[in-house]
């Protein structure tokens, strides 16, 4: 029965590390409106910040790759954590919007040198098909922070200012640094491989870099949504902060569903089947949403976004198994990759769509479809 009982509390565990990103974002989301009242700029302004988030976020991987690969997992989560903890706790101070975009960018830093170690984790420790499941159910437990930070950031908005969630941050990220540096076992071999022969073994895998991409050309595409449901429901609908959460988490859970879907899936199905019939799906919903987005109503928007969100369930956890595959000594740096792909590409992607700003949705349609076909046009080719 032990064994059972710490193959669960190590998904929890690396589930709760590898949501660092979600948490620092989504909960944010709610109080955007708030913070561009306080700094008296436009929401376009605040909603910059999330993409300075994301190139910060990719940065400190390719720092925390190296690092994971010569310390360990244990202790380079612990450093970046304390660093997260350190620039979440300095941005409550911010005075100006340019304080918060340089607080905001070393936050993500250290929160990228963190979150590599959870994939490596899982490399150091699964295989193949097996890996491709873990990562779908660290996936499904990872989908219950942006369920539920929006909520979490939408109930201290309505007590406290702004300023609060920040120090929510602080203590997340220190509770998550006590509980890894007592409960996360070592699992990495030393690698004696210089760090510059280690990035260039994985960015010159062909086959590997595909997935990569597709992951980066994914997460752009999830992002601009991230980014602009503000915008939908608070600005353009006109929901209330307070409900922004239940419209917004509808979303994740049917993402849940999905990475459930998936993790069934992949008994009979090869993962990069399931990545491209999900790729195809997101680009019918592009499409679909360019068609309808004049006088769209609520309910059909939010049927387009769950369903463009939820093949991320396909997407992430596979791509991510069929990258890590290929190496097996290099698991900290190819996760750094990766996540400079996921999150660099994905924040390039998106500051250039969220730039493109409208009234309308037609942007944000657009966007997605053109980004979820160039994704399925890079995932086509790619060789088992």
């Amino acid at each position: 029965m032990r064994k059972p009982i710490n193959h669960i509390y190590l998904i929890i565990l690396l589930s709760v590390l590898s949501s660092v990103a979600p948490m620092g974002v989504d909960t944010y989301l709610p109080s955007i409106p708030d913070i561009a009242k306080s700094f008296n700029v436009s929401i376009h302004k605040i909603e910059l910040s999330l993409s300075i988030f994301l190139i910060g976020f990719s940065i400190g991987q390719v720092f925390g790759g190296p690092i994971s690969d010569r310390y360990g997992r244990k202790m380079s989560s612990v450093f970046g954590l304390l660093g997260y903890a350190l620039f979440s706790f300095i941005i409550i101070f911010s005075s100006t919007i340019y304080e918060l975009w340089f607080y905001r960018f070393f936050e993500a830093f250290f929160g990228g040198i963190v979150v590599v170690n959870a994939a490596a984790a899982v490399r150091d420790r699964f295989h193949g098909a097996e890996a491709a499941k873990v990562f779908s159910l660290i996936g499904m437990v990872r989908s219950l922070a942006p369920l539920l930070a929006p909520a979490i950031g939408a109930f201290i908005i309505h007590f406290f200012h702004w300023e609060a969630i920040f120090a929510f941050l602080t203590f997340y990220a220190l509770v998550v640094a006590f509980f890894v540096y007592k409960n996360l076992e070592e699992s990495y071999t030393y690698n004696k491989q210089n760090i510059y022969e280690s990035f260039k073994i994985v960015l010159s895998h062909k086959t590997a870099l595909k997935a990569m991409l597709t992951l980066g050309f994914s997460f752009g595409g999830f992002f601009i949504i991230i980014a602009k449901t503000s915008f939908i429901y608070i600005e353009y609908f006109k929901i209330s902060s307070d409900y922004f959460p239940l419209f917004f988490g509808v979303n994740f859970i049917i993402l849940i569903l999905m990475i459930k879907v998936n993790v069934n899936l992949l008994k009979k199905y090869e993962p990069i089947w399931l990545v491209k019939v999900a790729l195809l799906i997101q680009v019918f919903s592009g499409i679909f949403f360019v068609l309808t987005y004049e006088n769209i109503s609520i309910i059909t928007i939010m049927i387009i976004i769950a369903s463009y969100m939820s093949m991320m369930a396909f997407i992430f956890g596979n791509c991510m198994a069929l990258t890590l595959e290929h190496f097996p000594k290099n698991a900290g740096v190819a996760s750094g990759v990766i996540g400079v792909l996921q999150f660099g590409l994905g924040a390039i992607i998106s500051s250039i769509a969220l730039s493109f700003h409208s009234e309308t949705f037609l942007p944000i349609a657009l966007s997605i479809s053109i980004i979820s076909f160039v994704a399925f046009l890079v995932m086509r080719t790619y060789k088992i």
